[in-house]
């Protein structure tokens, strides 16, 4: 039968994590709490960065867009997930999951390539550092997401234009390309050279922008007290393990697909925030200060 007689999938069905209704329940309980706490933790990482003053640096501006874009990214598949467990509702659309994927996975590539060229900065040129102006850092974010966007456009595009006209089921928990053109009832061997080479581009120029930024500061190092080594391996360290975490082994297994939807939003607010002792005090004064108004609040209120 002609393809183009046939019928047009527009709605896909998930898979989901399992079928079994007792993990079902014990997955919603452990990934909600996961997403509350991912949320709660970036959203105060951002309140605390934009509202001290001391923390008007761009390491804190991109690690504040750091924090908006993993809630964002976190958002996208979560919550999704979240209502298939427990409402049994599986199907989507996919268009617009496929593209906000993309643009917050994209648009987190690159900013941790900025983060990694502004370390090799503050390392490598620590007097010029505190000249950096704001307004390029506000540029290059503009640019990060324009290019991110201009890249989910493609990989969306690309996608949804094939025909599909057979079966609808993704054997994951949310939409991405390689599932989703799997399912097209045609030859998708021409499509998939653009969808990978636009993905690989970003991909390996970013991390051999990351390779190169980190050679440079570990050669650096050589030259600096053993105080200032200790300060510069501290700060790079947390945004290397940020950076592992991203750039580690792709799967397409789900418990892999759920490390990397679910779990890394959580960890990069905790582990930048360990290892450094401005925001973990600017943090603390924030919540105590927080506290202390509820508290009073709380006592005019009974009285």
């Amino acid at each position: 039968m002609d393809v183009l007689n046939q019928t047009r999938v527009t709605q896909f069905v998930f898979l989901g994590l399992t079928d079994n209704w007792v993990q079902e329940i014990l997955f919603f309980m452990a990934f909600s709490a996961m997403y509350v706490l991912t949320l709660w933790g970036n959203i105060l990482i951002m309140v605390t960065i934009v509202f001290t003053p001391c923390l008007s640096t761009p390491m804190y501006f991109f690690l504040s867009n750091l924090s908006f874009i993993d809630i964002c990214h976190s958002s996208v598949t979560v919550p999704k997930m979240l209502e298939g467990l427990l409402f049994d509702r599986k199907t989507i659309s996919c268009i617009a999951q496929l593209f906000f994927l993309h643009l917050f996975a994209c648009a987190e590539i690159l900013l941790l390539t900025i983060m990694a060229y502004d370390r090799y900065v503050a390392i490598c040129a620590p007097l010029h550092y505190p000249n950096v102006n704001m307004r390029v850092c506000v540029q290059l974010v503009f640019v990060l997401w324009l290019v991110g966007t201009v890249h989910s456009l493609v990989q969306t595009f690309l996608t949804i234009r094939l025909p599909y006209c057979g079966p609808n089921v993704i054997d994951s928990y949310f939409c991405n390309v390689p599932p989703v053109i799997k399912l097209a009832c045609t030859d998708t061997c021409l499509t998939g050279i653009p969808i990978v080479s636009n993905r690989g581009t970003i991909s390996l120029s970013c991390f051999l922008a990351l390779v190169a930024s980190y050679t440079i500061i570990l050669f650096s190092l050589r030259k600096q007290s053993a105080e200032g080594r200790r300060k510069a391996l501290s700060t790079c360290l947390a945004h290397f393990m940020v950076v592992s975490l991203f750039f580690g082994p792709f799967s397409t297994d789900k418990l892999v697909s759920v490390f990397y939807t679910v779990v890394t939003p959580l960890l990069n607010p905790f582990i930048d925030t360990l290892r450094n002792e401005e925001i973990k005090s600017a943090m603390k004064k924030r919540i105590w200060k927080s506290l202390k108004k509820t508290s009073s609040y709380t006592s005019k209120k009974n009285t």
